[in-house]
């Protein structure tokens, strides 16, 4: 088809819109040119072909169409506050398929509110006034990882409250408010998966109830056996790390992101939030292999039938070391080659009573028959700065839910409103960090060009293969999580009668105490290897002293190694389990 017979409607495009397109671009056509009539032309073509698929009704990948759930119709609601004390629901439902049968009978799964279940809104932790309609989309699709716990037999128990847009490291942004910590309402989950965190360790909160190891009697609500949670710098390690849970960021590809708001698909990943490591090893087996959707995956990207039986295969070696009578405290981690990453006990703000923890939960391998060696990777210290500024640009290109460059399966109905001053407003007394990834990736378009950010992605390459290099040597890489315990939750987010909706006049109250919280979990999500947050010990807090809240250890491993992840974890445990410190 020509280009003007495509243009023989009536035109949609003038002068007056083209000039507009040729200043847009930096240039000027001459009026009453033959360019002018020319490239009226091709605009009114070009707006033609917009409009036929404008035209076209809308089309879903069926993989992603919804399955059919027990009792059909899928529903949902918001629970008060009485119900979910701790504001880790976003939404709550039950759905299930009939006669489910799988590895997940009987487990409660949730799913961070960043994940499309059908019938479910998104509601990505933000108000409703940043997107462009006014209101959270009810998602249309069930991304992969939705429909693959279906198929294994889960109960889908709903959404958990998440940071506001996923980008913050503790867990006051989200609009619905503040999400607590289950062992200490008041304090830090830690975000931005920071209902998925406070909703699974519950189960920890009340077994140590039962035991008698805690007479604290404040409300919890319902909990979950396992949840799904979002990592791009730190989000699921992070708050599992601050809740004293297990949460694993997979290898990138690994686990498919098809159908989950992305910040950024070189730093997507999604994976489980569970209490014990099985749990851990079981749901990443459901979760995990090849889509055939997801950009993030590639021919390293297991297919469904080659994901390895991690569960399986934890169960054989622990079995095998049983049966040389290896499966003890001296020697359940004989054979494992364990490497202390130097420069990650040497961030900034990192305390004491982490550091020490945390090296006293990797010196402890050395007890139960490990190799432990300090090693050094002097690029670690520039992890932080390579992650942002590798990324930051492209940040609110898929914020906005633009698609990517390559085939993928965008968000159908998400469309957010930005950058405007409503949405300065709504943001920056309520996370900050929004606002600034904005400025930031503006800044480094006008100050420095696409060089720093091409620079920035040549020497990710360069970090990956110091890691790479490095786990030749050691079966895994140990370094602290969470720099402090759980901070307070500011003053100016906690709902009071002068401040009904939770939004601080401070922007620094809201932005200091979650400085310095990624240094040394993002790396990771630029070069992809796995890593696996464990708790190992308990810190003080309040003014006293007298509460305590978990302190968390990283555990690193190759690229698709997650196996050997799980293996370290659970010979730690030999020694004692860390609700026993």
């Amino acid at each position: 088809m020509s280009i003007v017979s495509l243009a023989t409607g009536d035109p949609t495009c003038n002068l007056s819109d083209l000039q507009a397109l040729a200043t847009a671009n930096n240039f000027t056509i001459q009026p009453n040119s033959a360019n002018e009539t020319a490239f009226l032309l091709f605009a009114n073509s070009f707006d033609a072909t917009c409009q036929a698929v404008q035209n076209l009704p809308k089309y879903h990948d069926p993989r992603l169409e919804p399955l059919q759930v027990e009792g059909g119709e899928r529903t949902y609601y918001r629970p008060d506050e009485i119900e979910n004390p701790l504001n880790g629901w976003a939404h709550k439902t039950t759905l299930r398929l009939p006669g489910a049968k799988g590895v997940l009978a009987g487990k409660t799964i949730g799913f961070k509110d960043n994940v499309s279940i059908a019938g479910l809104p998104l509601g990505l932790g933000c108000s409703p006034a940043l997107l462009k309609d006014g209101k959270h989309p009810i998602s249309t699709i069930d991304a992969t990882i939705v429909r693959r716990v279906l198929e294994a037999g889960g109960t889908v128990r709903g959404t958990a409250t998440c940071e506001n847009l996923s980008m913050f490291a503790l867990s006051y942004t989200s609009d619905s408010g503040v999400v607590h910590n289950a062992w200490l309402p008041g304090y830090a989950t830690g975000g931005s998966s920071s209902g998925c965190a406070a909703l699974v360790s519950i189960g920890d909160v009340e077994e140590a109830r039962n035991s008698g190891r805690d007479g604290r009697k404040y409300e919890l609500g319902e909990g979950l056996d396992m949840a799904v949670g979002g990592d791009q710098g730190g989000s699921i390690r992070l708050p599992a790390a601050y809740s004293g849970i297990y949460g694993l960021k997979p290898t990138h590809g690994l686990c498919p992101y098809t159908g989950i708001a992305s910040l950024n698909p070189m730093i997507d990943h999604c994976g489980p939030m569970t209490r014990t490591v099985e749990d851990t090893a079981l749901l990443l087996q459901v979760l995990a292999g090849y889509d055939g959707i997801d950009i993030r995956m590639s021919p390293e990207s297991p297919l469904r039938e080659n994901v390895p039986d991690y569960t399986g295969d934890l169960s054989a070696w622990i079995a095998k070391k049983k049966e040389v009578g290896e499966w003890t405290p001296t020697t359940s981690a004989k054979g494992l080659r364990i490497g202390i990453l130097q420069e990650s006990f040497q961030a900034p703000g990192l305390s004491e009573e982490v550091r020490s923890t945390v090296l006293a939960a990797a010196n402890r391998f050395r007890t139960l028959g490990a190799d432990v060696k300090t090693l050094s990777i002097p690029l670690h210290a520039h992890a932080a700065s390579i992650w942002t500024v590798a990324t930051r640009p492209q940040m609110p290109h898929f914020i906005a839910n633009n698609p990517p460059d390559l085939l993928t399966h965008p968000l159908p109905d998400l469309d957010p409103s930005f950058p405007t001053q409503d949405f300065f407003d709504n943001l920056a007394n309520r996370n900050p960090a929004v606002v600034n990834v904005l400025m930031n990736a503006a800044h480094i378009q006008q100050r420095y060009g696409p060089a720093l950010v091409r620079k920035a992605h040549m020497h990710a390459w360069q970090l990956r293969a110091a890691y790479d290099q490095a786990l030749e040597d050691f079966d895994v890489l140990l370094t602290p999580l969470n720099p402090t315990v759980g901070p307070r939750h500011p003053k100016g987010t906690v709902k009071t009668e002068a401040n009904p909706h939770g939004r601080s006049e401070r922007v620094m109250e809201l932005f200091e105490p979650a400085i310095g919280n990624t240094l040394n979990t993002c790396g990771l999500n630029v070069t992809g290897h796995p890593a696996l947050s464990m708790p190992v010990g308990w810190g003080r807090v309040g003014d006293d002293g007298e509460g305590r809240l978990p302190i968390g250890m990283q555990v690193v491993g190759k690229r698709f190694g997650e196996g050997m992840v799980f293996r370290a974890a659970k010979a730690w445990e030999v020694g004692g389990r860390w609700t026993d410190s």
